[in-house]
């Protein structure tokens, strides 16, 4: 069973945001002749790598609400020029929209296992075309 992580977007202030930054890391990687991929630097390495790259994802916190995921492609670490040791986490492109989920903040990453994952918009049907307050008020009430 995959194993997922969850963090905080910070700097994001919507799903849109998000999608956005990516968009354009991703250009600009193409630009510079890589592949389209996106990362994220962490302080701290995961110790359950192969878990997580078995199907994992990296779901985002955005707005005190998990919102979206990315698919976790690989995780390398590396020493900063400070001698610091950090951990880069290589994303898919693809910003998949999940259905709404509350998290209070935290710091860094954690680990999200697989029974705790939202499920992905697309998942619901005719559902996923709600807006998203009464997707969440239908979700909460064990309707979704």
């Amino acid at each position: 069973m995959a194993l997922h992580l969850i963090k905080l977007c910070v700097g994001a202030d919507s799903l849109d945001d998000l999608r956005e930054w990516v968009s354009e890391r991703a250009m600009n990687a193409i630009a510079a002749g890589l592949e389209p991929h996106t990362t994220h630097t962490t302080r701290m390495v995961p110790k359950r790598i192969e878990e997580l790259l078995d199907g994992g994802s990296l779901y985002w916190v955005i707005k005190g609400q998990v919102q979206a995921r990315q698919k976790l492609l690989g995780i390398e670490t590396f020493t900063d020029a400070e001698g610091i040791q950090r951990c880069r986490l290589i994303l898919d492109p693809s910003v998949v929209e999940t259905t709404g989920q509350p998290r209070r903040p935290f710091q860094g990453w954690r680990y999200l296992p697989q029974d705790d994952v939202p499920r992905d918009l697309d998942s619901l049907g005719d559902a996923a075309e709600l807006p998203a307050d009464l997707r969440r008020e239908l979700s909460e009430l064990g309707l979704l």
